[in-house]
């Protein structure tokens, strides 16, 4: 698969079908996203896997705490600006509502929406889980870096034949997700990432959202 190929059919699955990812296959795709960029080649990504047995008794896990905090435990960051301005505000208002739209599921079923955002911590049904988490000390070129090496993660996947969907939802679990993992203290969660082959023929993997035109994020100049 070329790479345009890999960017172009790639997205963010959010339901995925009851079969197995071969290990090996896992090891082949982390083993070539080492080469993904990082500034001073400090490499700032710690990963775990999760798969098996090991993510049954994650899964059944997390349904315990759930019954206790369904909304989790709360982040330690701010995934969006606490004042998002526009075009970022609208852009992601209108994700949120074609995902939906693709359940029919109306603005005004909270229910509804609650139940498919608790799917994320299912993993959508995938059979392999990724943990990625950063050192307390870096900066935000560091996350950058932590950024390109999952998008690496993702395009790989896509010549392996499977799909994936990038979680930062499952900050609102770092604490269940550091003590499961024996994280050490000086990392913090950044985001999971659901692997696996997606089940196409789910209403909500139709979903690709919209991107802004060329020129209203990029200006040429000299070229």
């Amino acid at each position: 698969m070329k790479v345009s190929d890999a960017v172009a059919s790639r997205f963010s699955a959010r339901a995925f079908l009851d079969k197995p990812v071969d290990g090996q296959m896992v090891r082949q795709i982390l083993e070539a996203a080492r080469r993904a960029p990082s500034g001073g080649n400090l490499q700032p990504w710690h990963v775990w896997v999760l798969a098996g047995d090991e993510m049954a008794r994650f899964r059944a896990l997390i349904q315990e705490r759930q019954q206790v905090t369904p909304m989790g435990e709360g982040t330690e960051y701010q995934i969006y600006p606490p004042t998002l301005k526009d075009p970022y505000r609208s852009r992601r208002f209108k994700c949120g509502e074609d995902l939906y739209a693709t359940l029919g599921i109306g603005r005004e079923d909270k229910r509804g929406r609650l139940t498919q955002l608790a799917k994320n911590y299912d993993f959508f049904g995938a059979p392999v889980g990724l943990f990625f988490a950063i050192d307390r000390d870096m900066q935000g070129g560091q996350w950058s870096d932590l950024g390109m090496y999952m998008q690496t993660i993702m395009l790989l996947a896509r010549e392996h034949g499977l799909h994936s969907c990038a979680q930062e939802a499952w900050a609102m679990w770092h604490k269940t997700v550091a003590e499961f993992f024996a994280m050490p203290p000086e990392l913090m969660l950044f985001a999971g990432m659901a692997l696996g082959h997606a089940d196409m023929a789910h209403p909500i993997n139709t979903l690709r959202t919209d991107r802004a035109e060329l020129g209203d994020t990029v200006s040429f100049h000299g070229l």
